[in-house]
């Protein structure tokens, strides 16, 4: 791991990709206003060790699958860096509930006990967040710090990698649509799983399994869901 600040790390091997691709400029940015705001003595969310959780767990190498969150829980000590994932010891948000829900209609079971996601992350899904932080008890607050320019970034240098399943829930997710190589790569796009919008099209989308077949199509291994 590299240090961009205490405890503010991105993995070395998402690092070296954006080097390479001259697009390191756009990770300093949001840090820098982190870092303002925490010497202002505001609450960052989620802790700085975590902030780049979704990387750390799935490696650039690995990476197959994409999905997309909004911004981190903004209640003390339950965004984990990874998008729609808590602590095990926590109980289940009602997005994620939706999504498990939905798991099961789609392939008949769904593998997690908890509301960690760590163990998708390991099998190659990218968990992101459009906005990788957040300040405590004020969703959106970070939505214009910069972190669009470092996740589009992020999507450019996965094009270059291809093959990999964009998953993209609610408008705030689509919009990145338009950066994604769509010959090289599968997106799969609905409503978001919140209570408020699965019935507009998240439920019955089947995202699992058209993922899955498209994993399976190119030659690599399934996510189990």
């Amino acid at each position: 791991m590299m240090n961009l600040d205490k405890n503010i790390s991105l993995p070395s091997d998402w690092l070296s990709q954006l080097k390479n691709n001259s697009k390191i400029d756009s990770i300093n940015t949001p840090i820098s206003f982190i870092k303002k705001e925490m010497e202002k003595g505001k609450e960052i969310l989620p802790k700085t060790n975590r902030i780049f959780n979704a990387f750390k767990y799935c490696s650039f190498s690995s990476t197959k699958v994409v999905i997309f969150g909004q911004d981190p829980y903004f209640q003390k000590d339950v965004a984990n860096g990874l998008a729609f994932s808590v602590h095990k010891n926590q109980t289940v948000p009602a997005s994620l509930k939706n999504i498990y829900k939905e798991i099961e209609n789609d392939i008949g079971h769904v593998s997690n006990k908890n509301g960690c996601l760590k163990n998708w992350a390991k099998q190659g899904v990218l968990l992101l967040n459009s906005s990788l932080t957040v300040e405590y008890l004020k969703p959106g607050s970070h939505s214009n710090i910069g972190w669009d320019k470092f996740i589009i970034n992020i999507i450019k240098i996965l094009n270059k990698k291809n093959k990999i399943v964009f998953i993209l829930w609610g408008n705030q997710a689509i919009q990145y649509s338009k950066y994604i190589d769509q010959d090289d790569n599968l997106i799969l796009s609905a409503s978001h799983p919140s209570p408020l919008s699965a019935y507009r099209g998240f439920f019955g989308s089947k995202h699992f399994s058209k993922c899955n077949s498209y994993l399976k199509e190119n030659n690599l291994k399934e996510i189990n869901w």
